[in-house]
């Protein structure tokens, strides 16, 4: 016999537990499916982000700096270190696996006290809002849900003829859960995945090569701030390589063979390991049984509208299995919304102020539109922008490197864009998202009292400069 539940949340990611908790918050009875084990075949609820994505890559991206400062940086501050750095992979690794541990733990618990019951099993969602769960032993359960959030995340993009194989040819997954440090490290896409997991290993020695398919680095962010970004990455010793293909890969010999084609034409080139990092895709395949009503299109994403119902009654879907950004914090705040909606309260998501983020060093951050798509849109608008480099906070960490750039109307002042690369990034376009949410303006941030000294300050000057007030700066 089959329970029943308000509502059955199918994946249990950024986006399918903080539907379920928020449902379950408001007083609807809640069920949160989701299939992947740990390491000890346990439960380990957070999705692709905080089990291989955000949290892991993040927690790696922090031990690597420690370990690129003490090389390159301390010396500045007068820290000397006597004798060679080395670094204990094996326990770096460790440390990433614990704070993974630790969150997947939280999720759980924090399911469990908001009285999510909670299913360890593939979900599939069939006609009438049936929903099988078939666990890893193959025992199957039946649930009937009043109402269903399809959360089922993304998955790496495959290569052809670069299949996945966990030793040479990884995937995200693969780049952070290697052993040794490899010696020459092939990127494919010069992306945030690509990006970030460059850095981490480029910083603990290996020679990193990225090879980047379009002709400018980082297509979707302004190009200003990937000007700038693309100078600090290649002080740093990464080998980006823009309009550049890689055609074949072959493993041979413990190493891979690529095959690489440019302006040039081809070329051969050797590695030891390859990052296939070209995006991702929706995670969509056996979700579906017969007859469900929900529409799926050619790239494999759910249909939804504006408020994420599918065309199926009472089924709705979120995340990076939608269209939008895949990022976690807009599946999280869509969880949110939808709940809220389901139970009869207003809910909404916002996509035109979702923050990016690339956690290289120095961070990108942006929200809003760029230059380039404003000039495309034909709309007037004004800049401003500050350095680093002139703030004594950025000066004073050592830490100088970057910009942030303001981009607001013409005639109406309102903020439509901000743009940030530089230490910090990642925080200081918070209070850019706010400003846009709530319709703001670029006087609005030029009028705030920011704390001297520290690197908001930046933003203020940049807003400032938007109407060549800057004080810092020439105008």
């Amino acid at each position: 016999m089959s329970k029943t539940f308000d509502v059955i949340v199918i994946g249990g990611g950024p986006g399918g537990y903080v539907a379920a908790i928020r449902a379950a918050q408001l007083g609807l009875s809640t069920a949160c499916i989701d299939d992947r084990s740990n390491a000890d075949g346990k439960p380990a609820p957070g999705g692709t982000c905080l089990n291989i994505g955000c949290i892991p890559s993040k927690a790696l991206l922090d031990s690597s700096k420690h370990f690129h400062h003490v090389q390159h940086q301390y010396a500045d501050h007068g820290i000397r270190v006597d004798g060679s750095v080395s670094m204990d992979i094996a326990t770096m690794q460790q440390r990433k696996d614990k704070v993974v541990k630790q969150l997947t733990g939280g999720v759980g618990q924090l399911l469990k006290v908001n009285k999510v019951e909670f299913f360890h099993g593939f979900g599939k969602l069939h006609a009438d809002r049936v929903v099988t769960v078939t666990g890893h032993d193959g025992d199957e359960q039946h649930l009937q849900g009043k109402h269903i959030i399809l959360a089922s995340g993304s998955v790496p993009i495959e290569l052809p003829g670069m299949a996945f194989d966990g030793q040479h040819i990884l995937d995200n997954a693969g780049a952070l859960a290697l052993e040794a440090v490899p010696q020459r490290l092939g990127v494919i896409g010069a992306g945030v995945i690509g990006l970030e997991l460059g850095s981490v290993w480029k910083r603990l020695g290996a020679e990193v090569t990225l090879f980047e398919a379009m002709d400018n680095l980082l297509e979707a962010v302004d190009r200003d701030i990937a000007k700038a970004a693309g100078r600090e990455f290649k002080k740093q010793g990464l080998d980006i390589r823009l309009g550049c293909k890689v055609k074949a890969a072959e493993v041979a010999d413990d190493e891979v063979r690529l095959t690489i084609e440019n302006k040039d034409g081809e070329q051969q080139l050797v590695v030891d390991k390859l990052l296939v990092a070209v995006g991702r895709r929706a995670n969509t395949e056996g979700l579906l049984g017969d007859d469900t009503g929900v529409a799926v299109n050619q790239r494999g994403q759910i249909e939804v509208d504006a408020h994420c119902r599918t065309a199926a009654d009472n089924v709705w879907a979120i995340g990076d299995a939608v269209r939008g950004p895949m990022l976690a914090h807009k599946a999280s705040e869509e969880g949110i919304a939808v709940a809220e909606l389901i139970a009869g309260e207003s809910g909404h998501c916002n996509l035109d102020t979702i923050p990016w983020v690339i956690y290289t060093d120095p961070e990108i951050a942006w929200v809003g539109k760029t230059e380039q798509e404003l000039q495309q849109a034909g709309v007037e608008y004004k800049t401003g922008s500050f350095p680093f480099a002139a703030t004594g906070r950025g000066l004073a960490m050592g830490e100088a490197a970057g910009l942030v750039k303001i981009i607001a109307d013409a005639e109406t002042d309102t903020l439509l864009g901000a743009h940030i690369v530089g230490p910090g990034a990642s925080e200081l376009i918070a209070e850019c998202v706010v400003t846009m949410e709530f319709a703001g303006c670029a006087e609005d941030l030029a009028r705030i009292v920011h704390a001297h000294p520290t690197l908001s300050e930046a933003v203020h000057e940049a807003a400032l400069h938007v109407d060549k007030r800057a004080i810092h700066r020439a105008n």
